[in-house]
């Protein structure tokens, strides 16, 4: 099939988006390729379709296990073959799983990038034909990004395994430096670079000094109709903030990484599907979720960097329509983000501290442990060991990023059960135990032959049902079997996973590299400062300044930020129009007009009008009544 023949079966796309095509044909050449998509570009694509193309398997290296299940399950929807290895599978799952990229159909393996350390996946990946090495968010790799992995940079010392396999690197925000670290940690070979503007012509940016944030809120998602996200930094906020608005006839829900599964899945979806309009998040919302008609982002906290806020409000406008990104702040914001990024960075000692505290929640030896995964519940680890929450939690991210441990925060594993024995063992033992032959049978009847060859997730609460007994008599049975070796049942997990990366170190000689720790904090304040300029720069277009950051020759000014329509709103030719607007609308006698025979009457285009309109709404000098007709605030009295 050509590419083309692909894109229809698999995606239902006529055409390829701006530089997908030219991409996929670096690849299909086994060229070496770096892209720089903004978010909503169609990064994932860019991958995953010369890998249908070519046979073998495409192993992918991202580090979010939830974006990672996420384009499992896409893929899947799709009849596309892919798995996933991460923290908390069981080692039969994991065993399972490499066995089918080798014998199996499978098309995609996605990995973290601390996997790539392990022996296992070392010695089959020697037995796989890999026809492609997809690394995503590749700005990991560099200490100069906003998110750095250390393990990302063992990628070049894997990618010696795979002679001759390209690779393609994936990111949407990259400066100049990360850019370069990025080949060069890579050791990418003559590499394809293909890099999209990072101007948004349909997205309008805005900053805004507000001491009252919410009425700032409420009066921008009055003025600007359809789906919305709004950040926020804590947990408890997102919460507040969103039974807020519902008290303002506003549908609005929460999200954050501390819910379970279930509630996330639902509210995710029920944004999705439009039942309500904004959901109030922390950064935990938005990795890897599609939803194009997103017309509002708001930050009602400032991000640590541009890196951050321009991903973040990217999830804005995807459909190319117009849609606005407004972040919201005052004094206190600006000050206290550059003391957060120095509380980020703890005292050695505690990072010492905390570590002895982890491998004694974990009852880990010296030289024991690595790989380790154990459910991970901050609250109560720090009521146990006496540890101040927000520190430990900045300790915890610190040895994150030197590599000992690995946390996901947002978590979700359903139960499991494989069957560990052949169909004639599993046959004798149903023969010399008949009180298990018809839960043997149930089971088989509801999950199929599957069972033998793979780990099938199963619903305890279903078996139940089916079987009209007691929940807690399922799992008794599940557990029995298991401690009989006839079944690997691996519980649901719903809870944060901590992963010993490394065997346990004597905490007392934990080797930290200070000196990198220091640099980073100096990196990561650089960055903050950069942002704080964005926010308080009083003239420059909003467009022009993130295209600079990240290394583009700035283009014309976007014409539709704060910046760029206040200098509109203030030239003579606006405040002409002004008084022309008021004209008409004085004529009316308080019937009012609809925007669009206002724009008739002006001979203008709708664009041009609607600009200055919102800016006259916003300044009160304009009233909207509930059909959609603009008022005077005169005329709008008189009715």
């Amino acid at each position: 099939m050509t590419i083309h023949q692909i894109l229809k079966q698999f995606w239902g796309y006529e055409s390829f988006r701006p530089l997908q095509e030219d991409i996929i044909r670096s690849v299909l050449g086994r060229q070496d390729t770096l892209v720089l998509l903004p978010t909503g570009g169609g990064k994932s694509l860019c991958f995953q379709l010369p890998a249908l193309a070519i046979d073998g398997v495409c192993l992918v290296i991202t580090p979010l296990i939830a974006l990672m299940k996420d384009q499992i399950e896409q893929l899947r929807r799709r009849g596309i073959p892919a798995v996933a290895i991460y923290s908390g599978m069981h080692w039969r799952e994991i065993d399972r799983a490499l066995d089918n990229c080798i014998y199996g159909n499978i098309k995609f393996l996605y990995v973290s990038p601390e996997r790539l350390q392990t022996e296992l996946l070392i010695e089959r990946v020697k037995q796989m034909k890999v026809s492609l090495l997809a690394v995503d968010e590749a700005h990991c790799i560099s200490a100069w990004g906003y998110d750095f992995r250390p393990p990302y940079l063992q990628i070049a010392v894997f990618r010696e395994l795979l002679k001759g396999v390209p690779v393609v690197a994936l990111t949407a925000s990259a400066t100049p430096e990360v850019q370069r670290d990025i080949v060069e940690k890579l050791e990418m070979r003559q590499p394809q670079v293909f890099r999209q503007t990072f101007a948004r012509k349909n997205l309008s940016y805005s900053a805004f000094y507000e001491e009252n944030k919410e009425a700032r809120l409420l009066k921008v998602l009055q003025g600007v109709p359809g789906s919305a996200i709004v950040y926020v930094r804590s947990r408890r906020q997102t919460q507040d903030l969103a039974e807020w608005l519902h008290h303002q006839n506003i549908r609005a829900d929460y999200y954050h990484a501390g819910l379970t599964a279930k509630q996330r899945s639902d509210k995710q979806d029920s944004w999705i599907h439009n039942r309500i309009r904004v959901i109030v998040a922390t950064n935990a919302f938005g990795m890897g979720i599609d939803k194009p008609d997103v017309r509002t982002v708001v930050h009602l906290d400032v991000p640590d960097s541009l890196e951050a806020y321009y991903q973040e409000a990217g999830r804005a406008g995807r459909d190319e329509k117009k849609a606005y990104a407004v972040l919201l702040y005052n004094h206190k914001d600006l000050s206290d983000i550059e003391q957060r990024v120095i509380q980020q960075y703890q005292p050695v000692e505690m990072l010492k501290r905390v570590y002895q505290a982890l491998a004694n929640y974990a009852n880990l030896a010296v030289g024991g442990g690595e790989f380790l995964d154990i459910d991970f519940d901050l609250n109560a680890f720090c009521q146990a060991f006496q540890l101040p929450v927000t520190d430990t939690h900045y300790a915890l991210k610190q040895l994150q990023l030197e590599g000992f441990i690995e946390l996901s925060e947002a978590y979700f594993s359903p139960s499991k059960v494989m069957i560990a024995v052949d169909n004639r063992a599993l046959y004798e033992f149903q023969v010399m135990n008949p009180h298990y032959d018809a839960f043997l049978k149930l089971l088989l009847r509801i999950y199929g032959g599957e069972l033998f060859t793979t780990f099938v997730s199963i619903s305890e609460s279903s078996i139940a049902k089916t079987t009209r007994m007691p929940e807690n008599e399922v799992l008794a049975l599940l557990e029995q079997l298991t401690q009989r070796s006839i079944l690997i049942y691996e519980k649901q997990k719903d809870k944060p996973q901590l992963t010993f990366l490394t065997p346990r170190f004597d905490a007392r000689n934990l080797p930290i590299d200070v000196m990198a720790l220091e640099r980073s904090k100096q990196r990561n304040l650089a960055k903050v400062r950069a942002m704080v300029d964005y926010v308080q720069n009083p003239v420059q277009c909003r467009t022009r300044l993130l295209q600079a950051y990240f290394g583009e020759e700035p283009g014309e000014a976007c014409g539709i930020c704060d910046h760029c329509l206040r200098q509109q709103s203030n030239s003579l030719d606006s405040i002409a129009l002004r008084q022309r607007i008021f004209q008409y609308l004085d004529a009316t006698n308080g019937q009012g007009l609809a925007p669009r025979q206002l724009a008739d009457q002006l001979n203008l285009t709708p664009e041009r009008l609607g600009d200055v309109i919102r800016h006259m709404l916003a300044d009160e000098q304009l009233r909207i009544d509930a059909a959609g007709n603009l008022h005077t605030r005169s005329t709008m009295n008189q009715r």
